[in-house]
């Protein structure tokens, strides 16, 4: 089974983004970051999801966030698959917050319980066939609207790039640089969309 070891960010600050994803929310080895390459401008083509046990969690995440200086891009709330929210960290990554439940069931805390690096493509047919062919294990699957996959300590998910951009509050449009590399035990690649993976 192929999976992600971890993902790396390529942000014009380093060291803040670092004590950001690690101390702020807790993201450890999973999240990385190096200093940007290539230039990039709008919508990037990616999210970072972080699910939580409940609401209260996701307000204390959410909060946590934002006195380090990220910006809200949709307030957190309740929906029909649950409750969430979106920030902007100072670097400019796109990071939701999610629970599927509406109700607290205990004291809030900041447990990240799984990250998520949710793709927006062109074609999410097209890039499951890409993946699966890679050795990717398909754990979801709803046409050509979602993809999620089984890969260990970061879950990948495909998504349409409108729907996905529509989702976090922001333009779809973008050019450049993804800004983000996947770290994988099955050697360097880029996908259709033009994101990187790397040996980890």
């Amino acid at each position: 089974m192929t999976t992600i070891d971890h993902l790396t960010l390529e942000v014009a600050d380093p060291a803040a983004a670092a004590g950001f994803y690690t101390d702020v929310l807790g993201l450890g080895e999973r999240v990385r970051v190096r200093p940007a390459g290539a230039p990039a401008t709008g919508f990037s083509g990616f999210t970072l999801s972080l699910v939580a046990s409940q609401p209260s969690t996701v307000d204390a995440l959410v909060a946590a966030a934002v006195e380090a200086g990220a910006t809200v891009l949709k307030p957190a709330s309740k929906s029909l698959w649950g409750y969430g929210g979106v920030v902007a960290p100072p670097d400019g990554t796109i990071v939701t917050f999610a629970s599927t439940s509406k109700k607290d069931t205990g004291p809030a805390t900041r447990q990240v319980d799984d990250l998520v690096l949710q793709l927006g493509v062109d074609d999410v047919a097209a890039s499951k066939q890409f993946y699966a062919d890679r050795g990717l294990t398909v754990a979801k699957s709803f046409g050509r609207k979602y993809v999620e996959f089984d890969t260990g300590a970061v879950t990948l998910t495909l998504n349409r790039r409108k729907s996905l951009a529509k989702v976090a509050g922001v333009d779809p449009d973008g050019s450049g640089a993804h800004g983000v590399v996947i770290a994988g035990a099955d050697g360097a690649f880029t996908d259709p969309d033009g994101f990187v993976w790397e040996q980890s």
